[in-house]
C-alpha cells in the first residue's frame, strides 16, 4: 500500500507539470486549461449552409408562408384525384392491351384454322365400307353402314359395354358413323372392317370395336371419339 501511495505521489507533480505545459502550448497567457475541441465536433450554428430553393417545384397556392394551406386544400385534392384517375385509366388500358395480345398469340394460326374443317362427299363411300381421311393431323374414319350393321348395333345391351353409350347417341344419321381413328388405349390407328365385332381392330394390343366405334374387347378403356360434324345435305358432311 505504501508503495502505491508513493507512486501516486510521484505521478501527481508530473501531471501538474504536463497541464502547465499544455496550457502554455494551447493558449499563451491562459490562467486555466481550456479543453480542446475534438475533430469533427458538434456544430452550434448552420448559418453558413445554403438551403436549396424549391420554389419552382412548389404549387403557387402554398408558396406564401403567411397563408394557411387549408385554404387551397380543395384545389390541390382535385388535381391529385385527376392525376390518379388518369393514371388508373391509362394503366387499365395498357393491361387490357397486353392481355389481348397474349391471348391472341395463343390462338390458332390462319393455316391451322383453314384445316380445322373438312368437307366430305359421301357419294364416294360405298355401303358397308369405311374410308379414312386426315383431319387436324389425325385419321378420321367415315363408315357407310348397311341395314344389318345398323340393326345389330341398335340391339346391343348397354350393360355389356365397358363405356356404355347407345348407338343413337353416337350418330346423327344411322347410315353414317364418323369417329377419330385413334385407339383410346395408347393412340394407335385401328384397322377398319376387322376384329371380333366387325367394326375396328387395333393390332397393337388387341382392342376390338364394333361398327359404332364402341370398345367391346381388349385394353382400351373408352369408345372411339366422335368429333363434331353436321350434314350440309344428304351427300355432304362437314367435320369440325
Amino acid at each position: 500500500m505504501m508503495s502505491v501511495a508513493h507512486r501516486c505521489g510521484t505521478v501527481v507533480p508530473n501531471l501538474q507539470a504536463t497541464k502547465q505545459y499544455v496550457k502554455s502550448l494551447v493558449l499563451a497567457g491562459a490562467k486555466e486549461l481550456v479543453p480542446a475541441a475534438a475533430a469533427g465536433g458538434t456544430r452550434l450554428a448552420h448559418t453558413d449552409i445554403k438551403v436549396p430553393d424549391f420554389s419552382d417545384y412548389r404549387r403557387q397556392d402554398v408558396t406564401d408562408p403567411n397563408k394557411s394551406s387549408q385554404d387551397s386544400d380543395e384545389n390541390r385534392k382535385a388535381f391529385s384525384y385527376l392525376m390518379t384517375g388518369a393514371t388508373t385509366v391509362v394503366g387499365i388500358y395498357a393491361a387490357k392491351t397486353v392481355v389481348t395480345q397474349f391471348i391472341s398469340s395463343m390462338s390458332a394460326s390462319a393455316d391451322v384454322l383453314a384445316l380445322s374443317k373438312i368437307e366430305i362427299k359421301l357419294n364416294d363411300i360405298p355401303e358397308g365400307k369405311n374410308m379414312t381421311f386426315k383431319w387436324r393431323g389425325k385419321p378420321l374414319f367415315v363408315r357407310h353402314r348397311n341395314e344389318k350393321e345398323i340393326t345389330a348395333e341398335m340391339a346391343v345391351n348397354l350393360a355389356e359395354l365397358r363405356d356404355p353409350q347407345h348407338d343413337k347417341d353416337r350418330v346423327i344419321n344411322p347410315k353414317w358413323v364418323i369417329v377419330l381413328g385413334v385407339c383410346t388405349h395408347l393412340g394407335c390407328v385401328p384397322i377398319a372392317n376387322a376384329g371380333d365385332f366387325g367394326g375396328y381392330y387395333c393390332p397393337c394390343h388387341g382392342s376390338h370395336y364394333d361398327a359404332s366405334g364402341r370398345i367391346r374387347k381388349g385394353p382400351a378403356p373408352l369408345n372411339l371419339e366422335v368429333p363434331y360434324y353436321e350434314f350440309q345435305d344428304d351427300d355432304t358432311v362437314i367435320v369440325g
